[in-house]
């Protein structure tokens, strides 16, 4: 493990990142550990489930789009749609009049 300080790692960023290719970082602020850094190719990485949380809260975040989220947690769109829904992650944000005008196209769409 490789260990860096905030002052290194706002200086000198990429070699943290080199570092964290092949083992896990440990950032410092002064004597207290305060953010820890690993690739995604580290084993602990490759859950399911770590991918998973990871993407459902970028997600939610706007750091990703919906396709982008579900690529990065190895699942279908389907199913990380689903995933979202079960974490309360909404994954439209309209307002009631927006959903009332799809649903009345939707409607009128189907009666035809």
């Amino acid at each position: 493990m490789q260990t860096v300080n905030v002052s290194t790692l706002k200086n000198n960023p990429t070699q943290a990142i080199r570092w964290a290719q092949t083992e896990p970082v440990l950032v410092m602020n002064r004597d207290k550990p305060t953010a820890w850094m690993t690739s995604f190719d580290d084993p602990s990485m490759a859950q399911p489930l770590v991918k998973a949380a990871l993407a459902a809260a970028l997600f939610k975040d706007g750091g990703l789009g919906l396709g982008s989220a579900s690529r990065l947690a190895s699942m279908p769109m389907a199913q990380f749609i689903t995933y979202l829904g079960s974490r309360g992650i909404a994954v439209a944000n309209q307002t009631a009049q927006e959903t009332e005008r799809d649903l009345d196209t939707l409607e009128a769409w189907l009666a035809e």
